[in-house]
């Protein structure tokens, strides 16, 4: 009885341990399952379907004339941000965690009627010290700032850079991020939104990244 017993325990282990592998290869597959969306001055947009959410996944892809230590200044002076970032109303610096980490908060506006967007984030940048690519992932977080009246706050939202080198003040860029804004807003209207933002955005970073602030920025923890 307990050899049976213990069988079938064994059973049900390797067929939820099976039900798991499925389940991520399924989810990475639907991931990157990629559309080109639209692709102006340079910038390709791809979208991508979700499994678990009717908001699309969206990923920009371009080449820029700067060094990765540029661009990562640039994602990294936060403050900054309204400058560049489609809609971004406000974002300051929360906490320094060190050079390469950080928290920051920021509020989007949305055109009325809509209540405008607030998130954390916590921007954390690696490099692979082989091949020079450095990622930014820009998870939000919950906690360190109260929500507001009036502002939906985002709890579930997922950035990430990848940016690889290909020669000298020459790099290749990947973006991607997928967002519940919460709240009411319909799904289509999210997604045509997604589409146009990342255009606007990479348009003024290519603007932004000419300023001498990041024009000749070198970081010491990123290897140009």
């Amino acid at each position: 009885m307990k050899t049976m017993r213990q069988s079938i325990n064994l059973v049900n282990k390797v067929l939820f341990i099976s039900l798991l592998f499925v389940m991520r290869l399924y989810t990475a597959s639907a991931q990157n399952n990629w559309k080109l969306s639209t692709e102006k001055d340079g910038i390709k947009v791809y979208t991508s379907m979700m499994t678990d959410s009717k908001i699309k996944a969206i990923k920009v892809e371009c080449d820029l004339n700067a060094t990765p230590s540029q661009l990562v200044a640039l994602v990294m002076d936060v403050n900054t941000a309204p400058y560049w970032v489609y809609h971004v109303k406000s974002a300051k610096l929360v906490k320094q965690v060190s050079p390469a980490e950080l928290y920051y908060y920021s509020e989007v506006s949305l055109p009325w009627p809509a209540e405008n967007r607030d998130f954390v984030a916590h921007l954390i940048v690696s490099q692979d010290p082989n091949t020079k690519v450095v990622t930014i992932d820009g998870p939000a977080v919950p906690g360190f700032v109260p929500i507001k009246k009036g502002i939906v706050r985002i709890d579930n939202s997922m950035g990430k850079w990848i940016i690889t080198p290909l020669g000298p003040d020459q790099l290749h860029v990947e973006y991607s991020i997928h967002v519940d804004p919460g709240g009411a807003l319909p799904a289509w209207l999210v997604n045509i939104f997604g589409t146009e933002a990342p255009l606007q955005i990479f348009r003024s970073l290519k603007t932004q990244l000419q300023k001498s602030t990041y024009k000749n920025t070198v970081l010491a923890f990123v290897a140009n």
